[in-house]
């Protein structure tokens, strides 16, 4: 299985209305604090925009609704993995991505045979509050020796110019989030990442 090396992560069915028409193969929805309706609304308004423009939607952490909407991932935490019920997702059509941060989950992790593995924080990141210090390119380089072809992907303060650095050294797809989001043009940032990772595509 082969992954788009530009892998978008946004909050919002709203984001990937307005972004994916600009030729994201792959982004993520990671909806927090909202009720179950709210969330399937925005993830059907999400899956009939990657339908039309042959994108691949990741479903961060509600994989039931993710299953049932016929999604293409469900993205799962460690701490979601605890409560999901993995025999009812390997039934399912569904793939299953995994985020790990040390090696002990990463162990957990390949128990399950994911079909990818996301390793961070690769640098240091305001996404969100971290308890791991940044992992650093060399840490891609350990896990891609560890889980042999599996995709990896690197995730955590990412530019252009630092995802040239990761898919360098062995990971397959970079994640990002601020760098698009926050960003006063977020169309032409887009833009510029699809053109610095199209050497990986």
């Amino acid at each position: 299985m082969k992954l788009d090396p530009f892998y978008l992560i946004v909050d919002s069915a709203d984001w990937v209305e307005r972004l994916v028409p600009f030729g994201i193969k792959l982004i993520q929805l990671r909806i927090k604090d909202e009720d179950t309706e709210t969330i399937i609304q925005h993830i059907k308004r999400a899956k009939n925009i990657c339908n039309k423009f042959k994108a691949q939607l990741v479903i961060n952490d509600y994989w039931k609704i993710a299953i049932d909407e016929k999604c293409d991932f469900i993205h799962l935490g460690q701490d979601d993995l605890k409560n999901a019920d993995i025999l009812a997702i390997r039934k399912s059509d569904i793939k299953l991505g995994l985020s790990t941060h040390d090696e002990h989950e990463l162990d957990i992790s390949l128990s399950i045979s994911p079909e990818y593995i996301a390793l961070g924080p690769i640098y240091p990141t305001i996404f969100k509050k971290m308890k791991w210090a940044p992992q650093g390119l060399e840490k891609i380089k350990q896990w891609r020796k560890k889980i042999g072809s599996l995709p990896l992907v690197g995730i955590g303060g990412l530019t252009p110019e630092r995802a040239i650095n990761i898919l360098t050294v062995g990971a397959n797809s970079a994640a990002v989030v601020t760098d698009v989001i926050l960003n006063k043009k977020p169309e032409e940032r887009v833009q510029q990442w699809i053109k610095v990772t199209q050497a990986w595509r």
